[in-house]
């Protein structure tokens, strides 16, 4: 890279990449995919999380005892998407008219972005460990733990994921003209790896779990709904690393010196625009794959999708009925 002020603006998790001057590596072309791609699949996924996350709270606060600590995993899963989301309108913003709403909401986003990122991270493993203790232990107390356990599981990881978002604080500020995000490469390898470490944690957890459960499922005795649970347990994995396996190779290559070539440069930001689409994505299909998948509430929307199409919508017949959604791999019910 030609300046150091070029490699700060784009060696960003969130980069805005300026317009370069230097006639030997123009990246205008990059600057309008960005700018336009961005803040378009932005708004889809901010529709789809909020819809999904919002409907989420609504039947665990309505119908659920939330002292369940399978329900307390996924409402709080549901807040963390929705801190999650609520970053995405700030950078679709400033990947349109670079941050022009100063120094104190930059650092805010960012805590609030990094601070859901995190305890999603953190959910997803203890999820992950929950269910594989309860097909492997089903009689264990793990599973069945409410109360106060589910209180002691909520403050420990909004607390971790406090501490791991508050560098953010002080690595992360405006530059003018346009400019938010990290102000030193030292704290932009920091951001970078942590979220590296937390992606290779994961993995490490989902893997080992669910190809635990999967060979239980594949032993006898065989289970009624063993095919389904199984096929959930690969898309699961698939839309994980399909989602954060190729944007976590980007933003740890974009901290290597090869990201100084200009060709090199400019392929890794395509490459990092496409990518980060993939994995922030993950905040609107959580809902889905962790608690909509219950067969029982797939029939349920059916029902309502009928009586959408049959009479006006007030009509929804989840007054008329019982349905229980439940939870394929945990045995964990929720109630309707």
């Amino acid at each position: 890279m030609a300046t150091d002020e070029y490699d700060t603006d784009t060696t960003e998790t969130f980069d805005y990449v300026t317009d370069y001057e230097d006639e030997e590596c123009n990246q205008t072309s990059l600057i309008q995919f960005g700018a336009k791609l961005t803040p378009f699949f932005f708004a889809i996924v901010i529709i789809l999380s909020l819809f999904g996350n919002i409907l989420v709270l609504v039947i665990l606060v309505k119908y659920e005892n939330l002292k369940c600590i399978t329900n307390t995993f996924i409402l709080n899963l549901a807040v963390s998407d929705l801190l999650f989301t609520a970053g995405l309108p700030f950078w679709a913003h400033y990947h349109m008219f670079g941050w022009t709403l100063g120094n104190p909401l930059c650092l805010t986003v960012n805590f609030i972005f990094y601070v859901g990122f995190y305890s999603s991270g953190f959910l997803l493993i203890l999820m992950t460990v929950h269910r594989y203790i309860a097909v492997i232990n089903p009689l264990s107390d793990i599973v069945s733990a409410s109360g106060l356990s589910s209180i002691i599981a909520t403050v420990i990881i909004w607390v971790v994921s406090i501490l791991a978002g508050s560098p953010v604080l002080f690595f992360v500020k405006v530059k003018p003209p346009d400019y938010c995000g990290f102000d030193s490469s030292e704290g932009n390898k920091w951001g970078t790896y942590q979220q590296n470490a937390l992606f290779i944690l994961t993995s490490v957890v989902f893997i080992s779990c669910y190809s635990q459960i999967l060979c239980r499922l594949l032993h006898p005795p065989a289970q009624r709904r063993r095919n389904k649970t199984v096929k959930l347990i690969f898309t699961l994995m698939i839309v994980f690393f399909v989602g954060w396996g190729p944007y976590n190779v980007v933003i740890f290559l974009k901290t290597l010196s090869i990201s100084e070539i200009c060709q090199t440069s400019i392929d890794l930001n395509y490459a990092f625009y496409i990518s980060r689409l993939l994995a922030f994505s993950h905040c609107c299909l959580n809902p889905v794959f962790y608690v909509f998948m219950g067969v029982k509430f797939k029939t349920h929307l059916k029902k309502i999708l009928r009586n959408c199409g049959q009479n006006n919508s007030s009509n929804i017949p989840n007054r008329r009925s019982r349905l229980t959604i439940t939870s394929q791999l945990s045995g964990e019910e929720f109630s309707m």
